[in-house]
């Protein structure tokens, strides 16, 4: 696997963990149990890795 796809994968992930960690402190302030705070910011992260999945499939 070539440096651009690794380093754009990383991209990816970092975005996605993001994402997941502003859902969770939204819930959270929102009143959110923790767990279901976790289990929103799960949610986010793992749809956001596959719309870049998704997308980088259908570009291909």
């Amino acid at each position: 696997m070539p440096t651009t796809h690794v380093l754009s994968l990383l991209l990816a992930l970092s975005i996605a963990v993001h994402i997941g960690s502003a859902t969770a402190y939204l819930a959270r302030r929102a009143g959110s149990s923790p767990p279901a705070s976790v289990l929103a910011a799960g949610s986010a992260a793992a749809s956001a890795i596959a719309l870049y999945l998704s997308s980088v499939t259908a570009y291909r």
